[in-house]
């Protein structure tokens, strides 16, 4: 398989529906977010391993997560997960000339993503605390959580623009979550986009890493 390929199969099975975002898969080939080791079955619709026991998510998984967001040229977003980059490198494409900032608490992934999106200028990578979210560039018409979280962060909710939209896995359990889609209106409105299997989100306002 290549690229083309994969992003074939993700209209065909109905995850990719939106011309911007069919563009933006398109010219960012996963091959390239892919350990040596995996490249191979980088066009194969699951999840792989990355670095420190993380995984690039399944196309299908990156695909409805971003359609669910719906981006727009022009959006700050927020990504609180960078891991491979995958993610960032596809959200950068669909809002430049906005801007893409993507937070990562493990040090190696850090590096590997810097790497790995290092001719995207409109994405910056902070090593940190995700589950804070980034108060000081806040509010943002996306945010975007790769990793589940025990309850929605009120800290998140409060960084969104009004407006705006967030996409985060909700759980206890790390075999299955809900994924949610929240709307900030008048009132938040939440949409459950149904279950999914994500890494727990590690922080002040996620889970508490355990040793």
């Amino acid at each position: 398989m290549n690229n083309e390929e994969l992003v074939q199969h993700l209209i065909n099975h109905g995850a990719l529906k939106t011309k911007e975002i069919i563009e933006a898969f398109r010219k960012v080939d996963r091959v390239n977010f892919c350990l040596k080791e995996y490249r191979h079955l980088a066009y194969v619709d699951q999840p792989l391993p990355i670095l420190v026991g993380q995984t690039i998510s399944q196309p299908t998984t990156v695909a409805i997560m971003t359609e669910s967001l719906q981006p727009h040229k022009g959006d700050k977003v927020l990504e609180i997960g960078t891991g491979s980059g995958y993610q960032a490198a596809i959200l950068a494409e669909i809002v430049k000339p906005g801007k893409v900032y993507t937070i990562e608490r493990i040090k190696e992934l850090v590096e590997f993503a810097k790497n790995n999106l290092k001719d995207y200028e409109n994405v910056e990578i902070i090593h940190g605390d995700g589950s804070k979210g980034l108060k000081e560039k806040a509010p943002f018409d996306c945010i975007i959580v790769t990793a589940c979280a025990p309850e929605i962060p009120e800290i998140l909710k409060e960084q969104l623009a009004y407006g705006g939209r967030m996409v985060i896995p909700i759980g206890e359990s790390e075999h299955s979550q809900d994924l949610l889609l929240i709307r900030k209106k008048e009132k938040f409105e939440i949409i459950n986009l149904g279950p999914f299997a994500f890494v727990p989100l590690i922080g002040k306002y996620g889970f508490k890493l355990t040793q």
